[in-house]
C-alpha cells in the first residue's frame, strides 16, 4: 500500500515532468496541425454544474500525456465519488497495466472495464486496450460495454464511442472531461454530452502535453470551463459531491 508520502512524491514528480515536456510537445503538435483549418467554433451552450449529489456518472478521454495525466488527477481523488469511465488511447494489454498501477496509487478502487459490469462507487473503470468502452442504464444500473468495432479517429479505445454513450443513456446526472491528446478524438462526443445538460471540463493548454483534443472541443464549444490538470480533480469532488 502507498503512503501518503509516496503519492505526493510521485504527484510531483509527474506534474514536473508534464511542465518539462509541455513546450517541446506543443511546438511539434503546433507544426504538425499548422496546415489544418481549425473547427468552426459553434454558440456557446449554458450549462450549470448539476445539483449536489445528483452526479452518476464521471467520463475522462485522454490520449498522448494521458497516462502521466491520470495519475496526477487519480491521485488527488477521493471517496465518496460517482462511478468513473475513462477512454485512453492504449494499446492491447497495457490498459491492465495502467489500472494496476494506478490503483496502487489513488484512493479509489482503480480496474480495466468488462462487459456487462455493474459499475459502482467509489471505482474507476479504463477501457482494455484495442476495444470500445460504453456505458448504457440496465434497470436501475450503469452498466459497461466492451466491443470491438471498427476504430473512430484511427483509435480504439475511442473517446468519442465512450463520451457519445454517455450523453445518450447519462445525459445530464453526468461528468465530462477531456485531457492533453493529439487529434481530435472526444471533441464531437463531449458536445453531445453538453447538449444533453451534462457539465464538462477540458485541461488548459499550459498544462497540456499536447493541447489537441481539448483545443478540439473548446473550439466547438464543448466545454463549459477550462483548469489546469492540478486543478481538475478538487473541482471533480466539488461538482460530484
Amino acid at each position: 500500500v502507498m503512503t501518503r508520502a509516496a503519492w505526493k512524491k510521485g504527484k510531483e514528480e509527474r506534474t514536473l515532468k508534464i511542465t518539462q515536456n509541455a513546450d517541446i510537445a506543443h511546438s511539434i503538435a503546433q507544426k504538425l496541425t499548422a496546415n489544418i483549418s481549425p473547427a468552426k467554433k459553434i454558440e456557446q451552450i449554458a450549462v450549470a454544474p448539476p445539483a449536489k449529489g445528483t452526479t452518476e456518472l464521471i467520463a475522462i478521454g485522454s490520449s498522448t500525456g494521458g497516462t502521466e495525466a491520470l495519475s496526477v488527477i487519480m491521485q488527488d481523488l477521493h471517496p465518496p465519488l460517482p462511478p468513473i469511465v475513462i477512454a485512453q488511447h492504449i494499446p492491447a494489454l497495457f490498459a491492465k497495466l495502467l489500472a494496476d498501477r494506478l490503483n496502487e496509487e489513488c484512493p479509489l478502487t482503480v480496474q480495466e472495464g468488462k462487459e456487462g459490469e455493474i459499475v459502482k462507487r467509489n471505482t474507476v473503470y479504463i477501457a482494455p486496450g484495442n476495444l470500445h468502452m460504453t456505458v448504457e442504464r440496465v434497470g436501475g444500473n450503469i452498466v459497461t460495454r466492451v466491443k470491438t468495432g471498427p476504430k473512430v479517429h484511427s483509435c480504439r479505445p475511442s473517446v468519442d464511442v465512450l463520451f457519445d454513450s454517455v450523453a445518450e443513456n447519462i445525459g445530464s446526472v453526468a461528468l465530462g472531461v477531456i485531457l492533453t491528446g493529439m487529434g481530435h478524438d472526444g471533441a464531437a462526443g463531449l458536445l453531445k454530452m453538453r447538449e444533453q445538460g451534462s457539465y464538462t471540463l477540458g485541461q488548459d493548454e499550459a498544462t497540456c502535453v499536447v493541447y489537441g483534443m481539448p483545443k478540439a472541443a473548446f473550439e466547438r464549444g464543448a466545454v463549459c470551463k477550462q483548469l489546469p490538470l492540478t486543478a481538475i480533480a478538487k473541482a471533480l469532488e466539488e461538482i460530484a459531491r
